[in-house]
Parts: C-alpha cells; sequence; structure tokens
C-alpha cells in the first residue's frame, strides 16, 4: 500500500479506502449494495488494517445513518489507527432542514454523525452535494468553527460542478477561511468525464480526488459480458437507473480490453481496471467497496504492482470519447494544444 497527500494539504490517506456503503444496508436502494452487520465489518476493517487502508468513508444518508453507526462499532478500539471520512447535503428526510448545508443543517448533521460513529472528531467532512440556496459564506463560517471546535479536521466537496468547486474556493480564498481539498467524484474507464473540467482544475487548485464507484457502478467486476445476462447478485437489477449511465458498447468494448489485459498479466479484471485509476493525475485515493471479504481481498489485489505503459495506453484509448465543447480544442487544435499542456499522469506516493 502507498500512501498519498490529498491535494496541496497535509492529510495523508493510504491509495485505496473503503467505503462502507454497504454496512447496515436498509431498504430498496442500499439495500441492494448488501446488509454487512457489525460483526463482519469488523472482519472487514481487519482485512483492511491488514493491508494498509488508513482511511474509511460513510455518509449520514447511506441507509438513515446506519452505516455509520456499525462503522463506528467496527472501528471501536482503534480509531486512532484510521481516519474517517464522512459526508452530508443530500436529504436524510422530508423536513424543511432535512437536507442541504444550511448552518443549523451542517452542525446537526455534524453531531448526529460524532454520536454515530462514536468519536470525537470527523477527520475529513464533505458536503455531498452543492446546495444552490445556502451562501457560500455560510457554509464556510459554519465549517470553520466546527474546525476550531475540533470537530472537524478537512473539509472537502463531493459530486460538485467545475464552477460551483471553484466558487467555493474562491469564498474560501477571499474570506481567509479553510479550503476545501477533496473532492469525492465519480470516475472509472467507463466514466471519464472527470478529465474534461475536473481533473485540470483539481491539479491547478490542489484538490485531490477521491474516487467512489470506481467499477464503474457494479459494471466492471468481470461478471458482465456481452450478450450475457446480468448476474443473479447485481445491484444492477434494483440501482441501475440511479447511477451514472454508460452505453453499451462502450462498456462491452472496455470489459473486453480489461480481461485481454488481466489474462496478460495474471490479475482480475477489476485489479486492473482499480489499477489503472491509480496511475492517473489528481488521484489521491480510489475508495473501493465489497459485500463480503471476498470481494474486498479481490479489490485489494489491485496495489502493489503497476500496469505496464502499453496495457495503460490500450486502456486509454479504448475507454476514450469525444469530449464535448469547450474541452476538445484542448487535445485536437494545434493552437490550443501550445498554451495548454497535456496532463501527465505522474502521482506522487509516500512509501
Amino acid at each position: 500500500m502507498e500512501y498519498r497527500r490529498v491535494g496541496n494539504s497535509g492529510l495523508i490517506v493510504s491509495e485505496l479506502a473503503f467505503g462502507a456503503a454497504t454496512f447496515g444496508g436498509s431498504g430498496e436502494f442500499f439495500g441492494a449494495w448488501g446488509d454487512t452487520g457489525v460483526d463482519e465489518a469488523r472482519a472487514m476493517v481487519d482485512l483492511c488494517l491488514e493491508a494498509g487502508i488508513t482511511l474509511f468513508d460513510t455518509a449520514d444518508v447511506y441507509s438513515a445513518g446506519r452505516s455509520e453507526a456499525v462503522l463506528g462499532q467496527a472501528l471501536q478500539g482503534r480509531r486512532d489507527d484510521v481516519l474517517i471520512s464522512t459526508k452530508a447535503a443530500l436529504p436524510v428526510g422530508t423536513g424543511p432542514a432535512d437536507a442541504g448545508t444550511s448552518r443549523s443543517r451542517l452542525i446537526y448533521a455534524t453531531e448526529q454523525a460524532l454520536r454515530r460513529l462514536r468519536t470525537d472528531r470527523i477527520d475529513l467532512f464533505q458536503l455531498h452535494a452543492f446546495d444552490a440556496f445556502t451562501p457560500a459564506e455560510e457554509v464556510l463560517d459554519t465549517l470553520d468553527v466546527l474546525i476550531g471546535q475540533g470537530k472537524i479536521r478537512y473539509i472537502g466537496v463531493s459530486n460538485f460542478a467545475g464552477w460551483q468547486l471553484m466558487k467555493a474556493l474562491a469564498t474560501a480564498d477571499a474570506a481567509h477561511k479553510p479550503r476545501y481539498i477533496a473532492h469525492q467524484v465519480y470516475y472509472s474507464l467507463i466514466g471519464r468525464d472527470y478529465e474534461w473540467e475536473l481533473m485540470p482544475l483539481g491539479l491547478d487548485q490542489g484538490v485531490g480526488a477521491l474516487v467512489w464507484s470506481p467499477l464503474g457502478w457494479g459494471r466492471l467486476t468481470g461478471k458482465i459480458r456481452r450478450g450475457a445476462s446480468l448476474p443473479a447478485l447485481s445491484r444492477l437489477h434494483k440501482t441501475a437507473d440511479a447511477g451514472p449511465p454508460v452505453q453499451d458498447s462502450l462498456l462491452f468494448d472496455v470489459v473486453e480490453e480489461l480481461d485481454a489485459i488481466a489474462r496478460e498479466t495474471g490479475k482480475t479484471v477489476p485489479q486492473v481496471a482499480l489499477n489503472w485509476l491509480l496511475r492517473r493525475p489528481t488521484v489521491s485515493s480510489v475508495i473501493i467497496g465489497a459485500r463480503d471479504a471476498r470481494q474486498l481481498n479481490d479489490n485489494l489485489g489491485a496495489v502493489g504492482w503497476s500496469l505496464d505503459d502499453h496495457h495503460l495506453a490500450r486502456l486509454d484509448a479504448v475507454s476514450q470519447r469525444d469530449q464535448p465543447y469547450p474541452h476538445f480544442p484542448y487535445f485536437r487544435q494545434e493552437g490550443f494544444a501550445r498554451i495548454n499542456p497535456p496532463l501527465f499522469p505522474s502521482v506522487p506516493t509516500l512509501r
């Protein structure tokens, strides 16, 4: 396991993080992801710690707080060995204050998360979505107070558009408030939209990416093949429409290339897909999730080795799609290329 700084901050995380969305899974949506109880969660945390994982990610909206509660119980007795990341903003109820990032909502969400997680601090607190109704200054003032109280150590965002993140950063700079250091984003071989605007922004502004759903919403597990039906246990049966869309032609082209490279390297399809992400610019950590120890162990096999340059080039080529205006001139037109150097996939690590 290697360790990386999150953006330009002093926060150091493992290159793989564990996503606890399967912990305490309830309801049709999160229940389809998994329903890991405390005992199994504790065993999975053991495996993560043995492999060198330090960052564990959750959110208040995951199974109405049950994910945070199960994770808190599973981490008892080893809190100082780990980093906890959680998120708030998405609706957790039907009340007028049950969504967004208002002052009252953030304070309440933080207090509830601390209680469920059985801890006195959150290492990385992220806004789960952009709140267009709450002034950016109010959000930052509140987070600054929570940081001053020691309840939050670092702050980040998730699922922001480029202009939303830049507005948040500019507001922080103007008010001399703590900056958002992380952006939790969807990024995979079948979903490379992050590269169009958010990756250059992250490079320019020193914001590290924490990647969610790195296996394309469960589509890059190696079990989904051209012309075959979905596996019986796939969460896609109930959640496909809620996840990032993908064209079947792209999906199967990528899966077949992954399958070929997996055979050549002696790795599995998910391991190759995850290893490709670990070589991408701005990526601080890739969040893996698992229903059980078998899936977790397979995902942990994505580290400790690197794809060769020709394997990376093949995956780049098969997954590349035309970018929309105004992003495509960055790559296509000579005049733009002279003033916009290419993105170099060099990722600094700490061993």
